[in-house]
């Protein structure tokens, strides 16, 4: 974390780092407030605020520019990789803030005693839940990096500018890291579902069996494309090729039914 530190630019608000991209802007009228907590004893507080102002979010810090620069705040920077416990809270009454606990950087502009500042940031024209959503995105995306580089060992520590260890990311290319969403699944719609049940096919016909006749199973076509009994033998576990008692009893009395019902 810095302060006074970011350079300006009149044409694009400040100058970017090497291979730095913004990836969101937030609405002009967005606060910033820095507190530090628990200062030690000999150490002088910190205390900056501003009302108004741009918050930017890049591929490797975030950046907030003040609307009405004064000498103490001019510009406000912290690495991704400093700001932790981020979350957003949203009020009953009032716009959503976010807030962060940042561990400045050496050389920064505060004191090195200062071992965390409390960070927090009102988005008064909306905005809070996007930014966090990008900053979320963006800070496990920079860890997968970190974590490769580590074990690869191409760098050492945590990859934070807090000299916990490390150098930072100074062995990493940030610019090669692939910040893209990954789109969301959608169900395919329109699409018809597939039949796990095969057809049916039709056991019955359009005119009821004549008298004295057993009731026909399946047609003609049906048949001839099953075959005769003696060209195929049946296969195991198969129904019986008698039928149960009092069948045909059953059948005659159906059929009678049906032709009462037709007649009258």
């Amino acid at each position: 974390m810095s302060v006074n530190w970011v350079m300006l630019s009149d044409t694009e608000g400040f100058v970017r780092l090497p291979g730095e991209r913004i990836l969101y802007s937030s609405p002009p009228r967005t606060t910033l407030a820095l507190q530090s907590s628990n200062s030690p004893s000999g150490a002088p507080p910190v205390s900056l605020s501003s009302s108004s102002g741009h918050a930017f979010l890049t591929n490797q810090r975030i950046v907030y520019l003040p609307a009405s620069p004064v000498p103490a705040l001019k510009s406000f920077s912290a690495p991704i990789l400093n700001l932790h416990d981020t979350h957003v809270s949203a009020p009953f009454f009032g716009p959503n803030t976010w807030r962060a606990s940042v561990q400045p950087v050496p050389g920064g502009g505060l004191s090195s005693a200062q071992s965390v500042i409390e960070l927090k940031m009102i988005f008064k024209d909306g905005g809070a839940f996007d930014f966090h959503s990008n900053f979320e995105r963006i800070k496990e995306r920079i860890r997968q990096a970190v974590d490769v580089a580590r074990e690869s060992g191409q760098i050492v520590g945590d990859g934070s500018a807090t000299g916990r260890g490390g150098v930072g990311l100074s062995g990493i290319n940030l610019a090669a890291i692939d910040l893209e969403q990954l789109p969301a699944y959608e169900e395919a719609r329109n699409a018809p579902a597939p039949s796990l049940v095969p057809p049916l096919v039709s056991l019955a016909t359009d005119e009821p069996p004549q008298s004295g006749q057993h009731a026909s199973v399946g047609s003609e076509d049906a048949s001839e494309g099953l075959g005769s009994p003696t060209e195929a033998s049946p296969p195991e576990n198969s129904a019986p090729s008698e039928p149960p008692p009092g069948y045909e009893e059953v059948q005659r009395a159906s059929v009678a039914m049906a032709l009462e019902n037709r007649i009258g």
